[in-house]
């Protein structure tokens, strides 16, 4: 667990320059973005700069499990073949390296840009990662902002996270991971790949 003053919060989703900038104007959030590019190192760089604030809250526009996100989210898309999940485990098998290696910490909380919420489903269409698997293991740590108009989606954020509930600390990254292979009961249970993120980190 981290020892900072603010709480740090990774923005998940399509976060437009508009809200950013916005929520940023905000006297108690600092707005931390990637300063390279994108990708696990440089969103880990930047949740080891948000640290370094002292605001009450320090918003992070990049999240080093977005690659993880991305793929397990693409494995239930129609096109890709039944059961393949090799692409996930290998972004899995990254994520852990960087976390056992102490290149990041999970955030204090995520929030999560949606359309619309609903548990595991992303604008109500595609499964989603954040609102699936991460928020089943833990709740709290979870938030949701489900609107795509501009104004609305602000003020939501602010809102969010004015209103964020204490709870139990994040599992290690290898439970999050597991719970993300069953959260689909059978789904990934007899992928060939399952065991590569012990073997490859």
């Amino acid at each position: 667990m981290r020892r900072n003053p603010s709480t740090v919060v990774v923005l998940a989703g399509q976060a437009s320059e508009g809200l950013l900038a916005e929520v940023g104007r905000s006297m108690n959030v600092s707005l931390v973005r990637p300063e390279d590019s994108d990708g696990l190192e440089a969103a880990a760089d930047a949740l080891r700069r948000a640290a370094g604030f002292s605001s009450p809250y320090v918003l992070v526009a990049a999240d080093p499990l977005d690659a993880v996100a991305a793929e397990w989210r693409a494995m239930w898309e129609p096109a890709r073949v039944a059961g393949s999940s090799d692409a996930f485990e290998l972004r899995a098998a990254e994520a852990l390296a960087a976390w056992r290696a102490d290149r990041f910490e999970l955030p204090d909380y995520y929030l999560v840009l949606a359309e619309q919420a609903g548990p595991g489903t992303d604008a109500g269409q595609h499964p989603d990662f954040y609102l699936g698997p991460l928020r089943s293991v833990r709740p709290h740590r979870v938030a949701v902002v489900a609107t795509a108009e501009p104004a609305a989606q602000t003020a939501g954020v602010l809102s969010e996270l004015g209103s964020l509930r204490h709870g139990r600390w994040w599992p290690s990254l290898d439970e999050i991971f597991r719970t993300a292979r069953g959260f689909y009961p059978g789904a990934l249970a007899e992928s060939p790949a399952a065991g590569q993120a012990t073997l490859l980190a």
